[in-house]
């Protein structure tokens, strides 16, 4: 279905390589998934196995691809352009779906779970929830007659019901499948093959792995064998020091002889020379031994700062106490009588289906506590470029005075979340979305904040970052009111959910086992 050759990818910015001599074959029918961290050229290789000629703007590409089956391609974002056009425009654009036999048109509405009625809608793509934007995307791909699909985070901005239908759909879908995920539910239900993407050094070594097993056995075989090189190298170096020390006890001893050995004991000297001559040998054999030791394991496991100097919340303490007769969205009405009562460290996340209001409802409480003197607040939007300015630096985005002091604090916190000090100098607008989200972290906890509203926190976030994203949060001292569909964070974050509904916010009384389940 697809072969890949020798494929190496380097960023043209800072000539870092990206990835090298990656080769893989996918069968026909097969789901295989991109992992690894923020900025390691996941999204670049979709992209250029889709043939997107915008890859070269930024990156030099070398290798080979067999392809002779129709590609689809799902990208992060639906693109500016397209995301104004009318449900049907975008849907007669992409696929020409009023030229398709009806019958057909009507086994891929089945098939994608699609009421009829949406794809006739006049409603600009844009104003559609996450959900419809992917089904109706997929759709256009499926009437294209694609059967080779590249998603690039298919589950982002999906509900607790969509992701459930996406799952199914990998699973059931005739389709080969290529996709990069973060949700780690997601790929342990539906990869068959994972390619692994590091980046380790500082990012000045790249690695690609190639795995024909899931996702979660691929993480603990992992994970095991790097415990195991580490306890070798640990071992083998005690081992090795001993015999150095044993070495340096040896030359030390010779070295002193030789320097109070009397001129008129010509014979001694001799069997000393002799025996210098012996231990440089046995000092030259060591340094090719050490040269063969195991080496401590170089791996790229997400390292986060912790939220160390944030002030702790009350037991108690008023921190919302809020009543909406009516959330509306424009002039449409979303939901009525919300209250939401949250006091002390409560880490509240609130669900609901796409398209419900729940961004329009964080929107609000963020107005609500940013303007308080008595907690300090920070928020992060799912919409980064609304807090960020795209023209700035990491650096500057965390030190907008430009105080020395400050550059260095704030330099030292990047490098601890794997930035580069090229990367530190790029345009926000040149970051993958997980190093912009790394960089509205760092501001969180530098600005010391107590009170946390996240509209989906680990959105952008690679599956192995999260589960560290995970414990950040969950020994966060203040209190956290998040959005979120990421079943993970909902077992091991949160300490209460409510699901917002037409007739305003009801609790969410399910195990944490029950919640994956959904």
């Amino acid at each position: 279905m697809l072969q890949i050759q020798n494929l190496t990818i380097t960023q043209k910015k800072d000539d870092r390589v990206l990835v090298r001599d990656l080769s893989f074959v996918l069968n026909d029918g097969e789901k295989s998934a991109l992992i690894g961290e923020e900025g390691n050229g996941k999204s670049t290789v979709l992209r250029w196995i889709a043939g997107d000629p915008a890859v070269e703007k930024y990156a030099e590409v070398r290798g080979s691809i067999n392809c002779d089956n129709v590609i689809g391609y799902l990208s992060q974002e639906l693109n500016r352009e397209d995301g104004k056009l009318p449900v049907c425009v975008y849907l007669e654009n992409a696929c020409e779906i009023g030229m398709k036999n009806p019958k057909t048109v009507r086994r891929f509405l089945e098939q994608l779970a699609i009421e009829e009625k949406l794809i006739l809608e006049q409603r600009p793509m844009n104003t559609l929830s996450g959900g419809e934007r992917i089904k109706l995307q997929i759709l256009a791909m499926l009437m294209n007659n694609c059967d080779l699909l590249l998603l690039d985070e298919p589950s982002n901005d999906l509900d607790l019901e969509t992701l459930h239908w996406l799952e199914s759909f990998l699973n059931r879908t005739d389709a080969t499948v290529l996709y990069v995920s973060h949700d780690e539910i997601l790929l342990e239900r539906t990869a068959e093959m994972l390619i692994h993407i590091e980046q380790v050094r500082r990012k000045t070594i790249d690695r690609v792995t190639v795995a024909h097993v899931p996702y979660r056995q691929y993480i603990a075989e992992r994970e095991r064998k790097l415990e195991h090189q580490a306890q070798m190298s640990v071992f083998e170096h005690k081992q090795f020091q001993k015999k150095k020390d044993r070495y340096l006890s040896i030359y030390q001893a010779v070295d002193h002889a030789q320097k109070v050995i009397s001129r008129d004991d010509p014979s001694g000297g001799r069997l000393l020379k002799k025996k210098m001559h012996s231990v440089q040998s046995l000092g030259k054999r060591l340094e090719k031994e050490k040269e063969s030791l195991t080496r401590l394991p170089e791996t790229e496991w997400a390292i986060l700062p912790k939220f160390e100097e944030t002030d702790r919340i009350i037991n108690g303490k008023t921190v919302l106490d809020l009543f909406l007769p009516i959330l509306q969205a424009g002039e449409k009405c979303l939901s009525e009588n919300v209250r939401l009562h949250i006091s002390g460290p409560e880490r509240v996340c609130i669900i609901g289906q796409n398209g419900c209001g729940k961004t329009t409802l964080i929107k609000k409480i963020a107005d609500m506590l940013l303007p308080r003197k008595d907690i300090s607040v920070g928020y992060v939007p799912q919409n980064y470029d609304d807090l960020l300015n795209l023209s700035e630096t990491p650096v500057e985005i965390l030190a907008p005075s430009g105080e020395k002091e400050s550059v260095t604090h704030a330099r030292t916190y990047l490098g601890s979340m794997k930035f580069t000090a090229s990367e530190m100098d790029h345009a926000a607008s040149e970051l993958s979305g997980g190093q912009r989200a790394k960089v509205l972290l760092l501001k969180l906890i530098l600005n010391r904040n107590n009170v946390l509203i996240l509209d989906e926190p680990t959105r952008n976030f690679s599956s192995l970052s999260n589960p560290a994203l995970r414990k950040l949060f969950a020994s966060f001292p203040g209190c956290i009111i998040a959005v979120t569909h990421d079943r993970m964070f909902l077992k091991e974050v949160a300490t209460r959910v409510v699901r917002l509904t037409e007739t305003g916010l009801e609790p969410v009384y399910l195990d944490t086992n029950r919640l994956i389940e959904m």
